[in-house]
């Protein structure tokens, strides 16, 4: 393999389906009923994943300005070593790689085998296998190449939005007239950020367009593009989604079901429809899974190119158009996850116990550099500048900083996992030369 840059071979189509690809995951089916219990209240409910919109349109604003000024496939590793230091920027891949990316690989391929073992009516270890297999296989798929794993993205991505269309469509003719709610609570400060902490997570992953903004077509202006279509998509989605979920099985039906997507369909079309809606729910996970190996492979091939004792993921194979050294390491890295999480099942809060404080302290951060750069890095071209700044990026890292309160106040021992995880990289901070990152773009 030789070391090279990578090519703008994606197109718009493409990006947007990459990057709503790993937005509309497995979280729709799952989340809602905790958002539900935690406001009971019609209104709230949907005020909330508005507002999950509205602040990840905020959050993409500020990603499409950094990511067409500064396009790289290292993504928010490349912008905050550009901003704070290089140090910094291999904390933060040391991060994606060990918590952040390889942790969203296991939980989604555990995801995509619970429901594969559901579907077809199987016990004992067959969803660790089907995980093990989807993460292996999806894998190959991305070593075979960037066409390859892009082919699959499309047609996976096609397939999920045919079936939330039908969803959407069978729900709405499906769902009763309005009707006046009695005795709707008001919900608390408290409820309603416990209800964000999970509409964020659901929203989260259209960060990953950052990743490929070195590999897409005419990037300076179909990024900004990517990023818009994307959030507006998954927006009008979940919206409606919601509304389906609750006209059907109402406020205490949706807090009380633990797999509400299956209920409101067995309640519309019975068993067909809970069959069908579990079929959807394992083509939405493998739409995510896909697009997670490929954007995660990209951060680790940004480490190993900048930092010689991780040099080894930096070779890009120039024939596939794919960091192939990055995706065998970080795929057994989330093999490793998966069979750890064999021997010990602490369920979908544990896991989101161990992403959460993380990945929003770099959130945080990745907003704060659009700050730092616009004062250290003034003269570079900005394709795209940010609406209403300052107010835009402020808004933004101060919702960061909320959630990242939130996560460390309400979570567990899962968080001080994913933390003390975090701290295992700071040895190598000795072997990391400090000074910012290299001045021109990477393409």
């Amino acid at each position: 393999m030789n070391q090279h840059a990578p090519k703008a071979t994606l197109s718009l189509f493409e990006a947007v389906a990459a990057t709503a690809g790993i937005v509309i995951g497995v979280g729709i089916f799952r989340f809602p009923s905790i958002v539900a219990g935690a406001l009971q209240n019609e209104p709230a409910i949907i005020a909330v994943w508005i507002a999950g919109g509205v602040i990840s349109l905020f959050g993409a604003l500020c990603y499409a300005e950094l990511a067409t000024a500064f396009p790289s496939a290292g993504g928010e590793y490349h912008f905050l070593s550009r901003a704070f230091g290089r140090q910094i920027g291999f904390l933060f891949a040391w991060a994606r790689a060990s918590i952040i990316q390889t942790g969203s690989i296991a939980l989604l391929a555990f995801v995509l085998g619970d429901y594969l073992a559901s579907l077809f009516a199987l016990e004992g270890y067959a969803s660790p296998v089907f995980a093990a297999t989807a993460v292996l296989a999806l894998t190959g798929l991305n070593i075979m190449g960037v066409r390859q794993a892009a082919g699959f993205q499309k047609a996976m991505f096609t397939l999920t939005l045919i079936g939330l269309a039908i969803l959407t469509i069978a729900g709405l003719a499906s769902v009763p007239a309005p009707s006046v709610i009695a005795n709707a609570t008001t919900p608390t400060i408290g409820a309603i950020g416990t209800a964000m902490i999970f509409v964020l997570l659901t929203y989260g992953g259209w960060n990953e367009a950052a990743y490929i903004s070195a590999e897409i077509r005419d990037g300076k202006r179909n990024m900004t593009r990517a990023l818009l279509l994307s959030i507006g998509i998954v927006t009008l989605c979940y919206v409606a989604i919601n509304m389906i979920y609750l006209g059907v099985l109402g406020v205490d039906g949706v807090a009380g079901s633990q797999a509400v997507a299956g209920d409101v369909m067995r309640v519309m079309f019975g068993e067909t429809g809970a069959i069908a809606i579990t079929i959807l729910i394992v083509i939405v996970a493998l739409t995510s899974l896909n697009v997670t190996i490929f954007t995660g492979a990209r951060s680790n091939f940004a480490l190993g190119r900048d930092f010689p004792p991780f040099r080894i993921l930096g070779n890009w194979n120039e024939k596939n158009g794919s960091p192939v050294a990055a995706l065998i390491v970080q795929g057994a890295i989330a093999l490793l996850l998966v069979a750890l999480g064999t021997l010990s099942r602490g369920g979908v809060q544990t896991a989101v116990d161990y992403l959460s404080p993380v990945f929003w302290f770099f959130f945080l951060l990745t907003g704060i550099a659009l700050f730092v750069l616009r004062v250290k890095e003034k003269d570079a071209p900005r394709p795209f500048l940010v609406p209403l700044y300052p107010l835009t990026p402020i808004l933004f890292c101060l919702s960061a900083a909320a959630m990242l309160y939130s996560s460390l106040s309400f979570t567990g021992i899962g968080a001080s996992a994913g933390v003390a995880v975090l701290a295992l990289g700071l040895p190598f901070l000795y072997f990391v030369p400090r000074g910012a990152a290299k001045k021109g773009n990477d393409q």
